[in-house]
C-alpha cells in the first residue's frame, strides 16, 4: 500500500492505485497446498503390508492385473475389499471372466510362508495358474529380517 506524505492535496489522492495485492492469492494457494498434502496419503486404498525385498524383481507389462493381498494377520483382500478365503476363488474367477489375467499376490514379509502357499495352492487347484508374487526391489542386506 502506498501513501502520499506530501502536504499538498492533489487530485491524485483519489486516483486508483496500479499495484496488485498478492497476499490473498498466496493465502489461498497455501491453504490448497495444505489440503492436498493432507488428502494425498488418503487416496491409496487397500491393506498396508510390508513387502519383502528382491534384487531380481522386474515390472511386468500386464494390463489391469487382479491384486490379492495377504496380511500378517492372515486377512485376505482382493483389491480394496477384505474377503473370506472361502469366497476367494469364486470372486477371482468372476473378475477374470473369459480373459486370462494375471493375479498379483502381495504377501506381508512377516506373514507365514504356509499361509501364502495355501492361498496359492487354492488358486492353482481351481485353474488360476497365472500368478505373480510382488516384492520390493532392494539389496540382499535389506532382504534379511
Amino acid at each position: 500500500m502506498s501513501f502520499n506524505l506530501s502536504a499538498d492535496h492533489d487530485s491524485d489522492d483519489l486516483a486508483p492505485m496500479a499495484e496488485i495485492n498478492v497476499t490473498p492469492m498466496v493465502d489461498v494457494m497455501l491453504v490448497l497446498l495444505i489440503i492436498f498434502m493432507v488428502a494425498a496419503p488418503m487416496l491409496s486404498s487397500g491393506m498396508k503390508v510390508e513387502l519383502p525385498q528382491a534384487k531380481s524383481a522386474q515390472p511386468s507389462d500386464q494390463q489391469s492385473p487382479i491384486v490379492l493381498t495377504i496380511g500378517a494377520d492372515k486377512k485376505v483382500t482382493l483389491g480394496p475389499d477384505e474377503i473370506p478365503r472361502s469366497e476367494l476363488v469364486a470372486r477371482i474367477k468372476a473378475m477374470m471372466g473369459a480373459e486370462s489375467r494375471v493375479v498379483h499376490v502381495r504377501g506381508d514379509r512377516t506373514a507365514s510362508y504356509g499361509d501364502i502357499v495355501a492361498v496359492l495352492d487354492d488358486l492353482a487347484l481351481n485353474g488360476i495358474t497365472r500368478l505373480s508374487l510382488i516384492a520390493n526391489k532392494g539389496t540382499a542386506e535389506a532382504a534379511q529380517p
